[in-house]
């Protein structure tokens, strides 16, 4: 009768431990999640990618006025955010693929007239899932980003749990998590995050101007010319 019991009393022992274990393993990781919002979501700056889709029909073989437009404007961005060529990804093995190999060369054409110089400019054939659906012709370039995320993540109960985190007046773990996303897509220069820009130069004839009024004792306020020529009444003047 003792062996047994001993027994018993050493698996009891070893079961008790583990259980004390898995507590404080939970414990650990519930302190680790950072009370500051801007801490648990990051924002971070890496490289992403800019594309645009044309759609080619398989009996046009060219760009539409529109479309044309895009590739402009997509050749003007490229110059002022890219940090990497322009791949064009032309459709193989679908109907259109003869239509969009001819457009194509208007798609280089516009390029090459937009400023972007041919070598920075690369095409790749790439096959779809479906290749008896019609494919876009694909152009693009890698630039820097800013991100955040992803949002929607609810480890923990909002409501009354053994976790000590529900019982204080602590911020959930998705909580910010969509104010520092619509903050990095706001962002027209994911640098700007990181570090201020430069100061512009100074308008010299303007603060002339303005330090003279100043040292004359009189108003340095701009005055429009126009300001009074659209009112409609002097109520409240």
């Amino acid at each position: 009768m003792t062996r047994p019991s001993t027994a018993a009393r050493a698996i009891a022992i070893v079961a008790f431990a583990a259980l004390l274990a898995g507590c404080n393993t939970h414990r650990e990781t519930t302190s680790s999640i950072p009370p500051d919002y801007r801490q648990r979501h990051p924002i971070a700056v890496k490289e992403g990618t800019r594309t645009v889709e044309l759609f080619i029909g398989n009996r046009r073989g060219s760009l539409d006025p529109t479309q044309s437009a895009e590739v402009a404007a997509f050749a003007h961005t490229w110059r002022r955010e890219a940090t990497g060529g322009i791949v064009i990804e032309v459709p193989s093995g679908t109907p259109n693929a003869r239509a969009a190999a001819d457009a194509l060369g208007e798609v280089r054409a516009i390029l090459s007239a937009s400023g972007v110089p041919a070598q920075a400019v690369e095409a790749r054939a790439y096959r779809p899932k479906s290749p008896a659906r019609l494919a876009t012709l694909r152009l693009n370039y890698p630039k820097m980003v800013a991100e955040a995320g992803p949002c929607g993540l609810w480890p923990d109960d909002l409501g009354p749990s053994l976790n000590r985190g529900t019982f204080q007046n602590d911020g959930y773990w998705n909580f910010g998590c969509a104010h520092q996303r619509n903050i990095a897509a706001m962002a027209a220069n994911p640098a700007d995050l990181v570090q201020p820009r430069e100061e512009a130069a100074i308008f010299a004839a303007r603060r002339s101007t303005v330090l003279e009024k100043y040292r004359k004792g009189e108003s340095t306020a701009t005055v429009d010319p126009n300001a009074n020529k659209g009112k409609i009444s002097d109520v409240g003047q």
